[in-house]
């Protein structure tokens, strides 16, 4: 009598994890490793970047002071901010640094973070790499460029305009925290479409569920712009509110294509 011999499964042969598509599940040290070679490769872009960033640090100086120097020289203010301390000036460039470092490596950044979680997705699915990809690098940068060229310089003007009768001595570090904060705010919220499509692909929530919920997306994007602009000017807080419900539009739209694609498949399948 004949037996037949299981054939063993494939051994992985690299680090790759479109193996893990193919039908080997990870173990759950496997994953811890996964996750720890996409770290040191995302920190050792953004060391990369942050050393570029640190060479053109007068540069990205001025491009982030202008907000600030513009409203200062508009109301016949110095428009030289100051420093208390004299190690403040070498911390506040490696800091502009990391954050210039942190927008340049986002595209790689966000490649390794698809390629952690592509293993749990099917293999169709893999296709969204590049749009995922370059809808996430795009709206994060983007809303970092909206936040300086809008919200920021808005509320800088108001906050300046307000106290006209003192005068300012702006300190460095007590600036560039507030830039810093409102533009990787502002950038962070503009990954509402991406986080919204991610939600839908898994099947958490539905293009129904979203349209359902949408006078509770406009309050609570109210109370975020508020959050975020330091500042109880209406104007800027208007600024930042309309585009982030403008995004949660976009979400649902994002949301029904996810959706009816699915149904697409399911309708050729049965």
């Amino acid at each position: 009598m004949a037996t037949t011999v299981p054939t063993p499964p494939t051994r992985r042969t690299n680090n790759d994890p479109e193996e893990d598509l193919n039908g080997k599940q990870m173990s759950f040290l496997e994953h811890l490793e996964e996750l720890r070679q996409r770290l040191m490769r995302c920190i050792i872009a953004v060391v990369v970047t942050t050393c570029v960033c640190f060479y053109f640090r007068d540069q990205i100086y001025g491009y982030l002071a202008a907000p600030l120097t513009a409203a200062l020289t508009h109301l016949h203010f110095p428009p030289k901010l100051v420093y208390v301390n004299p190690v403040d000036p070498f911390n506040l460039y490696i800091k502009l640094s990391i954050m210039g470092g942190v927008f340049l490596a986002c595209p790689y950044i966000l490649y390794q973070i698809w390629l952690f979680i592509s293993p749990g997705l099917y293999k169709h699915e893999k296709r969204y790499i590049w749009p995922f990809i370059l809808l996430t690098s795009s709206l994060f940068i983007g809303g970092g460029f909206f936040a300086y060229k809008l919200a920021l310089p808005a509320a800088i003007e108001f906050l300046v305009r307000f106290a006209q009768q003192f005068q300012p001595m702006v300190e460095i570090n007590e600036y560039f925290d507030l830039a810093i904060q409102i533009i990787v705010a502002v950038g962070l919220i503009f990954e509402l479409p991406v986080a919204i499509m991610l939600l839908s692909l898994f099947g958490i929530v539905t293009p129904k569920f979203l349209w359902k919920n949408l006078r509770y997306a406009i309050l609570i994007t109210a109370v975020a712009s508020a959050a975020i602009i330091p500042s109880n000017d209406l104007a800027s807080i208007f600024i930042v509110w309309i585009p982030l419900v403008a995004l949660y539009m976009l979400s649902i739209l994002l949301s029904w294509l996810v959706w009816a694609r699915r149904r697409r498949k399911k309708a050729q399948t049965s």
